[in-house]
């Protein structure tokens, strides 16, 4: 009797757990830019593994992930970020990950711009990079 009521017992507090959320990989991850110098805030879609230059920055996300609808959303993203020099030299500023809840966790630390990640997308308007 007291071995039914051990597994019994180990039963429910499996049931009882919850399930760790399960992740949405998308295909774009949209940012945020701003200028320091300008103030100009320019938004703008990536697709994963491509690049896109946002001043004298190269943005290329990795992997931007969210969970289902019924979840409570963690938006993520892995990024590089080069800085190209006037002399055309491509120095890496920061490899990491960016939440969209909490931009200031992980940010890009550059004098003149900042960039942060709003969100991840399955569509956007941008084209399709180019297959080769």
């Amino acid at each position: 009797m007291k071995r039914f009521a051990a597994a019994l017992a180990a039963v429910a507090a499996l049931v009882a757990t919850p399930a760790p959320a399960a992740t949405v990989s998308n295909p774009v991850a949209a940012f945020t830019g701003l200028d320091k110098i300008t103030g100009r805030i320019t938004t703008f879609d990536v697709y994963m593994n491509e690049t896109v230059q946002f001043g004298a920055l190269q943005v290329t996300p990795r992997v931007c992930y969210t969970r289902p609808a019924t979840e409570i959303q963690r938006t993520s993203v892995f990024v590089e970020v080069d800085q190209v020099s006037l002399q055309g030299t491509v120095k890496r500023i920061f490899t990491g990950w960016m939440f969209a809840d909490a931009p200031a966790l992980n940010a890009v630390d550059h004098p003149v711009y900042d960039v942060w990640l709003t969100d991840c997308k399955q569509a956007t308007d941008v084209p399709p990079p180019k297959s080769n």
